[in-house]
C-alpha cells in the first residue's frame, strides 16, 4: 500500500502552498541519494518527489483529496508518473543551479503537450459503485513513415552543434552578461533533418483516433476530475494529459449530499396516521421500513450505511428517508363519509390544544 502524501511530507491535510514547498525541500536536502549517507535514501526520496508533484498542484491535489491514490491508477504504471514535473527551480535552491543530479530539466518539461479535458457522463449507480468505460479519445502515435524522428537524413544542427541551446553574450553599462536560450533552428532537438517527414508535416507523431479503458472509482460526483496520462495534446517532449470531468446524471428518486442519499417517500394520511411498513428502494437493492403511527411530514428516517462508500476511509454515508404526507385530490362519496365521521371525534395533539387555548384566551 502507498504511503499517505501528506504523510510522507509530514504536513496536514489543510496545509497551505507554502507548508508544502517548505516541508518538501527539507526532506529533499535529507535524502537527496547524492548527498545523503541514510539507508534507502533513494527510495525515500523518490517518494517526497511524486507526494510534491502532486501535492504542488492543486488539480492533481484536488483529485488526490477525492480519490486517493485511485485517481492516478490510469497512467500505465500503477501510480502517479512525475517523470515530466520540473523540479529543477527548488534543486538549484537547494543545491546550486551547477549541482550534478539530473532532475529532467525545465526545457523537457516546457515542451511537453498540453492536457485536455473530457466530459464524461455517468449514471447515479456508476457514479455510486465505481465502473468501467470505454472512451473513444484522440491521441498522437509516433508516425510510422519516419518512426517518430519528424525527418530523413538526420544531421546535427549547424547553428547549436547538436547542444540543443545556443549562448549569446549581451554588453550594457553594468557589463557583458552571458544568456543561454532555446536553439531556434532545431527547437532545442539538437538535429535537423535534410528532409521533412511530409505525414506528421516534421513533428513525428499523428493523430489517430481509439478506443481506451478507464477504471473510474467509486464514489465520483459532479465536478470531479480523473487524470489519464499521456492522451493530451502532442508536444516535442511528449504529449500532454487527459482529465475526464465526470457529470452524474439525475436519478429519478434519489438525491444525494456529498456521500449521503435522500429519497422522498409519499405516505397517504391514513398510513400516516395508523403506521405501515412499506418497501423502498435503496442503491443495494429493496428494504422493509417501518413507519411509525403518528408520522408527520419532514419526519427523517435514517439507514445507517445505505449511501455511497467513501474513497479514501472507505466507509458508507448514510441514506435518508423524507416522509411527505399527500392530500387525497379527490375522494369518493364513501370517503368523505368517513372522514366526517372522523372530524367529530376529538384528535386535537398538544400543538392544536396550545394554538385553540390562545385564540380562546384572546379573543377581540
Amino acid at each position: 500500500m502507498k504511503k499517505d502524501y501528506y504523510e510522507v511530507l509530514g504536513v496536514s491535510k489543510t496545509a497551505s502552498q507554502d507548508e508544502i514547498k517548505s516541508a518538501f525541500r527539507k526532506l529533499a536536502k535529507k535524502y537527496h541519494p547524492d548527498v545523503s549517507k541514510e539507508e534507502n535514501a533513494a527510495e525515500k526520496f523518490k517518494e517526497c518527489q511524486e507526494a510534491y508533484a502532486v501535492l504542488s498542484d492543486e488539480n492533481k491535489r484536488k483529485q488526490y483529496d477525492q480519490f486517493g491514490h485511485a485517481a492516478f491508477e490510469n497512467n500505465g504504471s500503477g501510480g502517479y508518473d512525475f517523470s515530466g514535473f520540473d523540479f529543477s527551480d527548488i534543486f538549484s535552491d537547494l543545491f546550486g543551479s551547477g549541482f550534478g543530479f539530473n532532475f529532467g530539466g525545465s526545457n523537457r518539461s516546457k515542451s511537453r503537450g498540453r492536457d485536455k479535458v473530457m466530459r464524461v457522463d455517468l449514471t447515479f449507480e456508476e457514479a455510486a459503485f465505481g465502473t468501467k468505460k470505454r472512451i473513444n479519445v484522440s491521441s498522437y502515435d509516433s508516425c510510422d513513415n519516419c518512426h517518430g524522428k519528424g525527418g530523413f537524413d538526420e544531421e546535427t544542427c549547424s547553428t547549436c552543434h547538436g547542444s540543443g541551446t545556443v549562448t549569446t553574450e549581451q554588453r550594457t553599462l553594468f557589463g557583458s552578461f552571458m544568456t543561454k536560450t532555446t536553439c531556434p533552428k532545431c527547437s532545442g532537438k539538437g538535429r535537423t533533418y535534410k528532409r521533412v517527414c511530409n505525414n506528421c508535416s516534421g513533428t513525428g507523431k499523428v493523430k489517430v483516433n481509439k478506443d481506451i479503458e478507464v477504471k473510474i472509482p467509486a464514489g465520483v460526483n459532479t465536478g470531479n476530475q480523473q487524470r489519464v496520462s499521456g492522451y493530451g495534446e502532442a508536444g516535442d517532449y511528449g504529449n500532454g494529459d487527459l482529465y475526464l470531468e465526470y457529470r452524474v446524471l439525475p436519478h429519478p428518486l434519489f438525491e444525494r449530499e456529498e456521500n449521503d442519499i435522500y429519497l422522498e417517500l409519499p405516505l397517504t394520511i391514513t398510513e400516516a396516521i395508523l403506521g405501515c411498513k412499506k418497501e423502498i428502494p435503496t442503491i443495494t437493492g429493496r428494504v422493509k421500513l417501518t413507519i411509525e403511527p403518528g408520522s408527520n411530514s419532514g419526519d427523517k428516517l435514517r439507514l445507517k450505511g445505505k449511501g455511497i462508500e467513501d474513497v479514501h476511509s472507505y466507509r458508507k454515508g448514510d441514506m435518508y428517508v423524507v416522509l411527505n404526507v399527500l392530500m387525497p385530490d379527490k375522494l369518493s362519496r364513501d370517503q368523505k363519509k368517513l372522514f366526517e365521521q372522523l372530524a367529530k371525534t376529538d384528535l386535537e395533539t398538544k400543538e392544536f390544544k396550545k394554538f385553540n387555548d390562545y385564540m380562546k384566551k384572546n379573543i377581540d
